[in-house]
């Protein structure tokens, strides 16, 4: 039986890290993708941090981390300054990873200047994910690239530049259906080219009319197609990781470069805890559907 497991960005229930713990617990799940507790980035917190605050409560909760859902590579390309300042907090974050047994950092490929081709930076973006990616290999962790909106890495052709060239045991994709139905993509195209690279997958759904967000499996993801083919077909193990973007949640703002409402135009549930469960249920039923069972 494949070993198929239901994570999550718990930050879209709630700012508050103990109620993220009991909602996800509720559940059933026994994962959570880390991305802010208690209000703050896990990019800015230290190991000690961790250790005093949220590994305790983790432990209590009988939950574990399938990733670190950090915002490293989600800054301007021309910002050496922001480039340095990230440097040292990806080693703190890989020191984070040993304290919460957890191998996955996901990242991007950073942001282009408006009305510059993305295809005049390839140099350098490799470049500077390399130095990201040694700090990987020093950790022997994983990062995983997601193919966020209005980075380098947005389109399939540049992630599978990217991949072809730092693909590695500790560089590898995160496969994010909404993202690229946002960027004009065909998920299903996406996948033919870059799904050997995939180590984690992100459940989130889109569609293009207005590039909102919707429950997975309503919109253009192809998402039942998809994960049908990684799962059976390619014998996907591993995380499926829910972001549902279904209600405007706190941090959502100082995650997307575009306002929150345009990602977001209206809450599809009437709080953060319902819309994760309607997006859990969605992924649980679409997993039926497809043989799969959790």
């Amino acid at each position: 039986m494949k070993q198929i497991l239901i994570s999550g960005f718990a930050d879209e229930i709630s700012a508050d890290f103990d109620e993220q713990l009991k909602v996800v617990t509720e559940l059933g799940m026994n994962y959570i993708s880390l991305r802010t507790a208690d209000g703050k980035g896990i990019a800015d917190y230290t190991v000690e941090e961790v250790k005093e605050s949220i590994l305790p409560r983790l432990q209590k909760a009988g939950v574990k981390v399938s990733s670190l859902g950090s915002p490293i590579g989600k800054i301007n390309i021309d910002s050496e300054e922001d480039f340095e300042k990230q440097l040292v907090q990806l080693e703190e974050l890989c020191n984070i990873c040993k304290v919460l047994d957890c191998k996955y950092i996901r990242m991007f490929s950073f942001y282009m200047p408006e009305g510059k081709n993305p295809d005049d930076y390839k140099d350098i973006v490799i470049e500077k994910l390399r130095k990201f990616d040694e700090i990987a290999k020093k950790h022997n962790v994983i990062l995983i690239h997601e193919n966020e909106k209005d980075i380098y890495g947005d389109t399939k052709e540049r992630c599978k530049i990217i991949l072809e060239t730092l693909g590695s045991d500790h560089f590898k994709a995160a496969f994010d259906f909404a993202n690229f139905v946002q960027c004009g993509e065909d998920p299903k195209e996406c996948y033919d080219m870059l799904h050997k690279y995939v180590a984690y997958i992100h459940i989130k759904d889109a569609v293009t009319t207005n590039k909102e967000n919707v429950v997975c499996g309503t919109g253009e993801g192809k998402i039942k197609e998809l994960l049908d083919a990684f799962i059976n077909k390619d014998g996907y193990e591993g995380f499926l990781t829910l972001e549902p973007h279904l209600v405007i949640f706190d941090s959502l703002q100082s995650l997307e470069v575009e306002n929150a409402e345009k990602i977001i135009k209206e809450n599809k549930a009437k709080d953060g805890a319902e819309g994760y469960k309607m997006q859990y249920d969605a992924l649980v039923q679409i997993l039926k559907e497809v043989g799969i069972f959790v």
